[in-house]
């Protein structure tokens, strides 16, 4: 069984009262599904809030613009990071898949 041992670094804590966490191939992968999943969902839900908006803003119900244009660009935004993250992973493998052992 492979495990991964992390040591979160705290300046303001001394070395010995930090905890070192032992985690498993199978609770790195868990962990890593939640966050991504997690990530995707608040993407996802600035999307809807900007749909929302803006379809309020074509039905003339009482929104203000600039709130409108806000969640818009917070939607861009989240969606322009969330590729580019996207893109580094995927030029970090294959990059890995690059590489000769």
């Amino acid at each position: 069984m492979n495990t991964v041992t992390f040591m979160p670094v705290n300046a303001l804590m001394p070395a010995e009262n930090q905890k070192t966490h032992t985690y498993t191939a199978f609770d790195a992968q868990q962990s890593f599904s939640s966050v991504l999943k997690q990530s995707i969902e608040k993407i996802n839900n600035a999307q809807i809030q900007s749909d929302i908006m803006t379809e309020k803003l074509a039905k003339g119900e009482n929104v203000d613009l600039h709130q409108v244009m806000i969640t818009s660009q917070k939607a861009s935004i989240t969606m322009q990071a969330a590729l580019e993250i996207r893109n580094k992973v995927i030029e970090a493998y294959q990059e890995a898949m690059r590489m000769q052992v």
